[in-house]
């Protein structure tokens, strides 16, 4: 099972990595938004142009809707990543309980069904927080952020949405020509 196939267990969005180009000028972020498109295989809807006025904070929604587009694969990612990180942390609390059993722990011996209660409950519990920790996707926060501090500047910016790998060099190589600084999420 590779990394992507992995991190799509993970997360219910099509494209999990964003890659946004800032240009100083309208003209040149539309040539390079032409340039993903027309030269580097991306379909349209995983292009988004974005002007200076959409770093506007009474323009957040248009913001939002550019960079993060799939509203129905978000919420997807947040009960997969929870749910899925739930059921690891339930069972690495039970192999800790029979390990220690296995161990001769006295603890665990005396009574191994509250031992096992009680590390399923912190492992289930944990996993849980690393589920939502997951599901907020700080990698994106921060590209975000800094795309909208570039556009508050006047600058352009283009971001591009990937599908795979691929994409995603395809889009940063694209994007590297003529833009003043390339940001992605990983």
């Amino acid at each position: 099972m590779g990394q992507h196939t992995l991190m799509h267990a993970f997360f219910g969005e099509r494209s999990l990595t964003k890659v946004a180009g800032v240009f100083p000028a309208r003209a040149q972020a539309e040539q390079a938004a032409r340039r993903l498109t027309q030269a580097s295989g991306f379909q349209r809807q995983q292009v988004e142009l974005l002007a200076p006025q959409d770093g506007d904070w009474t323009r957040a929604d248009v913001l939002a809707r550019k960079m993060e587009p799939e509203d129905r694969g978000i919420w997807s990612t947040v009960i997969r990543a929870h749910v899925l990180s739930g059921v690891i942390g339930f069972l690495l609390g039970a192999a800790l309980c029979l390990l220690m059993w296995l161990a001769g722990q006295p603890g665990v011996r005396a009574s191994p069904g509250l031992a096992l209660l009680a590390m399923v409950g912190f492992g289930t519990t944990f996993g849980l927080l690393a589920g939502g920790l997951l599901s907020m996707r700080p990698d994106h926060g921060r590209v975000i952020a800094l795309v909208r501090q570039y556009l508050r500047q006047g600058r352009w910016a283009v971001v591009a949405h990937p599908d795979t790998p691929e994409q995603v060099a395809r889009a940063e190589r694209t994007l590297q020509d003529g833009s003043e600084r390339v940001v992605r999420t990983l």
